[in-house]
């Protein structure tokens, strides 16, 4: 997509004061957000040891982080529209830090499985507020790389969780080293809560009033068809980056620091396929076609994981992951490009088709953990990457993107 001079000189002088130390700050805590989801997953055999549940438990345990913060992305649109991205997004990653300490110190596997559940919920509040208000900072044209660098700090954190915690596990037990990653979160949630300025405005509210939007957004054809494809990428990239450590101890009898680098190679590579996929999302409308390419090649890669040695699993893990950030930046531009969706529902859009994903996500992690509990990872590794191809069906629906352009911060419709 191109702007002519007209947008890109009504952009720059809507630029916003502070945009980018907020951003900065944004990316921060969503780096922190990642962390404290992803540094559980080298923890599993010795959660497992702790509460005597195997694999299949595991699964939950996965899944319960999803389920958690896919049921807050509907409730966290509608609050950011009627309250405004900042106290929304705080509260939510503020929830979360809490909720990820408490887990550290549970008393039972019961008791982790709900703290899980509550740290989802809070990522959820956070993650749909956050990056609409990071893509209202910017005009036409200039998102793509903000937002791609947003989506990529997720996976930037989770890498810096599995490999963290693959090396704090071992030396410190699973709760010191899930209790460190909250306390993180949470003085980082402090200083930028001190620091980070209010977004602008919102537009005014259409006049056609909240319940019609609802209904809206969940009838969309392009928001659900981004819900539905993508719904096995999701709950293989969640597998992935709990399970890689467990299995490349289990299976490839690698000691717990090569597993978490092998693991971290499943997740870092999206720092530069994030805006990778941002910047060619704004200079492409073949959006369709994009996520089709590089959703296919990650599952084909992820296929051959089982007859993988070392070098392998690192290239196979590098090609997933850049795939999966390219993805996602692709899908947190559109709706920004969108010309019946008003700037102010932009995260209530994202909050559906991402609590799509997380629900549908999370059935295919817990199904992976039920495979493993069997007794094979390989067959595992399979289904993941099957899920990924059978999805995609699902963006036939997806509605070729406008030329039009979302303005910056004034009224819908109206540069």
């Amino acid at each position: 997509m191109r702007t002519d001079d007209g947008e890109r000189r009504a952009a720059r002088a809507a630029r916003v004061p502070g945009r980018t130390r907020a951003t900065a700050l944004l990316i921060a805590l969503r780096f922190g957000y990642a962390y404290n989801w992803f540094d559980i997953g080298p923890a599993l055999p010795r959660i497992g040891a702790s509460f005597g549940v195997g694999p299949g438990y595991w699964g939950l345990l996965v899944a319960a982080f999803l389920i958690g913060a896919g049921a807050s992305q509907v409730p966290a649109g509608l609050l950011a529209r009627s309250r405004g991205e900042r106290p929304v997004a705080f509260a939510g990653v503020g929830v979360l830090a809490l909720a990820a300490l408490a887990g550290a110190f549970s008393p039972t596997f019961g008791t982790l499985l709900a703290t899980r559940v509550v740290a989802g919920i809070g990522a959820g509040l956070f993650f749909s507020p956050a990056i609409g208000w990071v893509g209202r900072l910017f005009g036409p044209g200039e998102r793509g790389l903000p937002v791609g660098g947003f989506s990529s700090a997720f996976s930037a954190g989770a890498a810096a969780g599995v490999l963290g915690s693959a090396l704090l596990v071992p030396a410190v037990g699973w709760p010191v080293a899930l209790a460190a990653g909250a306390v993180g979160l949470g003085l980082a949630t402090a200083v930028a809560l001190a620091v980070v300025p209010s977004p602008p405005p919102l537009p005014p509210r259409a006049p056609a009033g909240g319940r019609r939007v609802v209904v809206g957004a969940w009838r969309s054809s392009s928001v659900l068809a981004i819900g539905l494809a993508f719904v096995g990428f999701e709950g293989a990239t969640f597998a992935a980056g709990q399970f890689v450590v467990p299995w490349g101890e289990a299976v490839r009898l690698w000691p717990a620091w090569l597993a978490g680098l092998v693991g971290s190679a499943f997740v870092l590579p999206s720092v530069v396929g994030g805006p990778v996929g941002g910047l060619v999302s704004e200079r492409s409308r073949r959006h369709r076609t994009q996520l089709i390419a590089v959703t296919v090649v990650g599952a084909a890669a992820l296929a051959a994981l089982p007859i993988a040695g070392l070098a392998a699993a690192v290239a196979i893990g590098a090609v997933f992951s850049f795939g999966y950030g390219f993805a996602y930046a692709v899908m947190y531009v559109l709706p920004h490009y969108w010309a019946d969706l008003p700037a102010r529902e932009v995260p209530l859009a994202i909050g559906v088709f991402n609590a799509i994903q997380l629900g549908g996500g999370a059935a295919v992690a817990a199904a992976f953990g039920a495979i493993v509990q069997a007794g094979s990872y390989g067959w595992a590794w399979e289904f993941a990457a099957a899920a990924q191809i059978v999805a995609l069906v699902a963006l036939v629906r997806l509605r070729p993107t406008g030329a039009a352009h979302r303005p910056l911060a004034g009224a819908d419709g109206r540069p």
